[in-house]
């Protein structure tokens, strides 16, 4: 089959490489089309920790089953699925008490184990979850995001009527502010540089929006702040930006050797609360139902697809800030 291969960091391309074969208890699925994220760059760069070399990048798909594994029940080939990456080892301490994102052998297909960026793709059948009649096969690689900023939103106060300030206004931040409109804010507040963002930030429900919150004008801050770029300058201002007793949350994905710094004195005195949100826990059936409700607005959120040989153009286009959801198709 063929596939896009990352060898080493910035050293990556398509080839032919052996079909995989699902084993007990796996799925095949062909890929329909595969969002591209902020962590396949740092896959790219060599900014993930966890990722070995070489890797199918792709953990953001849908698809149709096409063979099924040894002692498979409940799924049949022909079905149009979309798949949590997922891969706990459920042995450890963290999956022994509930925590499988924070597992201490923690996979996910397309970060540590070849992913949905090639024609065939091998899967557990458990991680496997049927699209709904309302949601088709490509919005459907909506869903893995989504299931993350469900996971995000479990870890936040939610509590109806807060203020909320978003850095960022790619995938993730339209996102967070949509489910942050579902959830009862009083207001939406989103700081990014990219003007067509913000336009499109407008749209989707933002109050208020700027390429600096200083133009927003609530001296007094936010309860919650999401910074969803991972950008260090980012992170250090939105941590200024919470109000006293509000929570500040890490959802984008820094370098793993990046390093902020922040007034530990302001944490103390003004009760701020800390929080980070990793990957997907328990929430990717409640993202499969938020989509098929109609929350994310699908049809806003993806703007852009290539086929496997243009992944240069498309990973070109995510590093430009060009649209919102990128997608490789892998088998149009």
């Amino acid at each position: 089959m063929r596939a896009i291969v990352i060898d080493t960091p910035e050293h990556f391309g398509v080839t032919t490489v052996p079909d995989p074969t699902p084993g007990p208890g796996e799925v095949l699925v062909a890929p329909a089309a595969v969002g591209i994220c902020g962590t396949d760059v740092h896959i790219v760069q060599g900014e993930f920790a966890p990722t070995p070399y070489p890797i199918v990048p792709g953990h953001e798909f849908t698809g149709e089953i096409v063979a099924l594994g040894a002692g498979v029940t409940g799924l049949r080939t022909g079905e149009q699925v979309a798949v949590d990456p997922s891969l706990f080892c459920g042995a450890c301490h963290y999956c022994a008490i509930g925590h499988g994102n924070l597992c201490e052998k923690w996979g996910a297909i397309g970060d540590t184990v070849d992913g949905a960026m090639a024609e065939y793709v091998k899967v557990p059948a458990a991680n496997c979850y049927r699209l709904p009649e309302s949601v088709d096969v490509v919005q459907g690689t909506l869903i893995e995001p989504l299931s993350c900023a469900v996971r995000g939103f479990d870890v936040l106060p939610r509590r109806l009527g807060d203020h909320y300030l978003i850095h960022g206004a790619g995938t993730m931040g339209l996102m967070m502010l949509q489910l942050a409109r579902a959830a009862g804010a009083a207001s939406l507040s989103v700081v990014d540089i990219n003007e067509d963002r913000l336009r499109i930030a407008d749209r989707l429900g933002a109050d208020a929006t700027g390429v600096h919150a200083d133009a927003l004008d609530r001296p007094q801050g936010w309860e919650t702040v999401i910074d969803c770029t991972g950008v260090i300058p980012v992170i250090e201002d939105g941590l200024t930006r919470v109000r006293r007793g509000g929570t500040f949350q890490q959802f984008g994905v820094a370098p793993s050797a990046a390093k902020a710094s922040f007034s530990p004195f302001s944490v103390y005195n003004d009760e701020i609360t800390i929080v980070g949100s990793m990957a997907v826990l328990h929430s990717f059936g409640r993202a499969v139902d938020l989509m098929a409700k109609g929350v994310i607005d699908a049809d806003t959120m993806i703007t852009h697809s290539f086929g496997l040989d243009e992944f240069p153009a498309a990973l070109q286009a995510f590093r430009d800030g060009s649209g919102r959801k990128i997608q490789i198709r892998p088998n149009a």
